[in-house]
């Protein structure tokens, strides 16, 4: 006999819902079931009617009391992440939170701590984890493709002009490091399977306090070393590279956060230089190979990793001990912005 489907409900209204919404209805063990909104019970009427969501809760409180209510997906400022999973937790909720996590390794521990005592999954909606380049990517790096990396850059910018928006505040848990910095650190850990031992920041602060724009040096214990640039004042442009002792990975769309898309992987190994386009080695030592992905919805891949999680019992994509390795990871950068000095982890 086959399990009921995780029934879902959305606490907030937020953008990022319109990327959840469909992947929920495509998941097949997966049914959409409310949406609730602070905001107040005609505003989460509106919201439901819109996207034809069967409940609509005026809090945040009536959807967690509501017992046929499974899961819920958390896409709230990140100052209010902890807040809401521990409450969803208590309420026998499983959660599905949006990256990042946290914005402290201590809020991570609270929430973690409160999934095991009332036994519900919990795992960070960071869905470029769920798309299989980047899965097929860290295999091939850690099987030696291009040897032993020596270097990751990310960039990960747009610019965005929305006075009021909640990413622009520092109370909010906004900045651009948590926006989009929390992509190219997650995938440089990923691709390297390790921590960092040192790192140093630097930001630019707009007037609420958060950055808007932030470059960031990570070192490796292996050697390895990694350079990204998140902003929210420079043109869109997501990327990155990987250089190694025997070749590079030139990654275009590393972070997925687009439905629908063919995206490409370009692997050089022995020392191919795109930019230049001539090599170290005699063309005959040259192999090059591309990497396709067609049409693949990272964000139904997580919703269904945590369904299997639920359902079946399987491993979450995104251990909890990852999610608080970014947090730990992105809160040094910050300190190391605020006092000019590296921090060592």
């Amino acid at each position: 006999m086959g399990h009921a489907p995780v029934r879902w409900g959305l606490l907030s209204t937020a953008r990022i819902n319109e990327r959840l919404i469909p992947a929920m209805r495509s998941a097949p063990r997966s049914e959409l079931l409310a949406v609730a909104s602070q905001g107040g019970r005609d505003k989460a009427d509106r919201y439901a009617a819109t996207w034809n969501i069967p409940r609509a809760c005026g809090s945040y409180e009536e959807l967690l009391a509501d017992r046929e209510i499974d899961a819920v997906y958390i896409s709230l400022p990140n100052s209010l992440h902890r807040e809401w999973t521990i409450a969803a937790a208590r309420a026998g909720k499983h959660v599905l939170c949006e990256k990042p996590l946290a914005t402290t390794v201590a809020e991570v521990d609270e929430m973690a701590e409160a999934a095991r005592r009332h036994g519900v999954v919990l795992q960070e909606a960071v869905m470029m984890r769920f798309h299989p380049q980047t899965r097929e990517l860290q295999q091939r790096l850690a099987a030696g493709a291009i040897g032993d990396i020596r270097l990751v850059r990310g960039v990960f910018s747009f610019n965005l002009d929305r006075p009021g928006d909640i990413r622009l505040d520092a109370a909010l848990g906004g900045g651009s490091i948590w926006d989009l910095g929390s992509y190219p650190v997650s995938f440089m850990r990923t691709m390297l399977r390790a921590e960092p031992v040192e790192v140093h920041g630097w930001h630019a602060l707009g007037a609420l306090g958060a950055d808007l724009s932030f470059a960031g040096h990570l070192r490796f214990a292996s050697g390895a070393m990694t350079q990204f640039f998140s902003s929210f004042q420079a043109a869109p442009f997501a990327q990155v590279d990987i250089l190694g002792s025997k070749g590079q990975a030139i990654v275009d769309v590393p972070y997925l956060n687009k439905v629908g898309i063919s995206t490409q992987v370009r692997i050089w190994r022995t020392g191919a230089s795109r930019a230049a386009g001539t090599f170290s080695d005699s063309p005959a030592n040259i192999e090059e190979e591309l990497l396709t992905f067609d049409n693949v919805n990272a964000y139904q891949n997580e919703v269904d990793s945590m369904v299997a999680s639920i359902l079946n019992g399987a491993e979450p994509v995104v251990p909890l001990s990852e999610s608080r390795g970014n947090v730990a990871t992105l809160a040094a950068l910050c300190a190391s912005a605020q006092t000019g000095a590296a921090v060592r982890l």
